[in-house]
């Protein structure tokens, strides 16, 4: 047995991360019935935990995996994107939201933000569809990524895929619980697939896992298969006319991205959850905004039509506070806060910029993240923690007005 001195249980116990996840012990009743059941893995709970997501988000279909990242990549090969084809998506937004398409060997392009909500500006994607229109260099896939929780202005980017013939996948990792124009993120109303994640730090967790919706049989068939190798076992597809009974085929090089029930029993769980998760966090940033609205920062926008789910409540800092943006960043983490930056744009990776991005592509996007921090939000943080949190960003702020 490791023993920890007090010293350190107590410094561990005043962090206070920007996220983490909610287990209670119904959750833990839920998760050993399973393991004390005769399947642990490929039985009925995915399926009941999948139809729920579904019913919950007025979808057709929803197909469990193992991460969100799986069912990007998954939602990709579904529409067939390959190599040769353009992939766009936002600058803000974890590298997933891009890798997805260069596993399928397509090329990656960027659509910047718009920097009072971080979120896809459709202005900007209007603007360079028309002139990719006039160089042959027009997307066969677009991702909106959902920022935060709160959903992107669908409808147009609709309007826009009707008009320019690509596809959408929208990354809603951060946004289930959310809704858009009445309807909940998820319902693939205004897309061909929905992908959310379930990682400890969002709205409701599997552990790891993830979850592609969408509408289309075909395309739910396709991700079906191949989340699980590329196997088939339903004999009426068999390319083999005479099967024996006991054989499955292999139709395409799939994927082990399989969930277990395991996980989709936590995540049922969850989904049990989720609008009260919501509604704890939608109340906790009303909270950061009274108490902080004389300070020299300003929180995301949220559109009118949108319900966020608020995976993240991020701060801007004013313009004349920017310059000692990673001073404020680092002090905050001394004082045990445990603010995170939500993201680093993708074009400035190092992986990216083998691919010929550069530093001033995307301004926005650049001054976004050179701007904004994520804060603690999450819905077991308590009053008095967040107090803590408030106190100390007040006293650090206090040193740069």
């Amino acid at each position: 047995m490791i023993r920890l001195s007090k010293k350190v249980n107590l410094k561990k116990n005043q962090f206070i991360p920007y996220g983490r996840q909610d287990i209670n012990l119904r959750d833990i009743f839920n998760v050993l019935k399973i393991l004390k059941s005769d399947f642990i893995t490929n039985g009925p709970a995915i399926e009941k935990f999948e139809n729920e997501i579904s019913k919950y988000c007025k979808s057709r279909y929803a197909l469990a995996v193992n991460s969100a990242t799986s069912a990007l990549h998954l939602s990709c090969l579904a529409l067939n994107l390959k190599k040769g084809d353009w992939l766009w998506t936002s600058p803000i937004s974890f590298v997933a939201s891009a890798n997805c398409g260069i596993y399928c060997g397509a090329k990656i392009d960027f659509v910047d933000i718009n920097i009072e909500n971080g979120l896809m500006d459709i202005k900007a994607l209007e603007s360079k569809l028309q002139i990719a229109a006039k160089n042959g260099t027009l997307p066969k896939v677009i991702i909106p990524v959902h920022l935060a929780g709160t959903s992107c202005d669908m409808e147009s980017i609709f309007k826009l895929s009707k008009q320019y013939g690509f596809s959408i996948i929208e990354d809603a990792s951060h946004a289930i619980g959310g809704k858009y124009k009445g309807l909940p993120v998820g319902s693939c109303k205004y897309s061909d697939i929905t992908v959310f994640s379930f990682h400890p730090v969002k709205l409701i967790t599997t552990g790891e896992g993830g979850a592609a919706l969408t509408n289309n049989e075909k395309i739910a068939e396709k991700i079906s298969d191949l989340r699980s190798h590329g196997i088939i076992k339903d004999q009426k597809r068999f390319i083999d006319q005479d099967p024996s009974p006991w054989l499955y085929e292999q139709q395409y090089l799939g994927f082990n991205y399989r969930i277990t029930d395991i996980q989709a029993s936590l995540g049922l769980s969850q989904l049990n959850r989720l609008d009260k998760f919501v509604s704890k966090r939608n109340a906790k940033l009303d909270l950061y905004k009274s108490r902080l609205k004389s300070e020299p920062i300003n929180f995301l926008e949220i559109p009118k039509d949108v319900k966020s789910s608020l995976h993240l409540s991020i701060i801007q800092l004013n313009k004349e506070l920017i310059p000692f943006h990673r001073q404020i960043f680092i002090e905050l983490r001394k004082l045990l806060i445990g603010v995170q930056l939500h993201y680093l744009p993708i074009h400035l990776h190092p992986f990216y910029q083998k691919f010929g991005f550069k530093r001033g592509q995307f301004p926005k996007s650049e001054l976004f993240a050179n701007s904004s921090i994520s804060i603690p939000l999450y819905p077991s943080l308590s009053y008095f923690k967040q107090l803590k949190v408030i106190k100390n960003l007040k006293f650090v702020l206090k040193n740069y007005k």
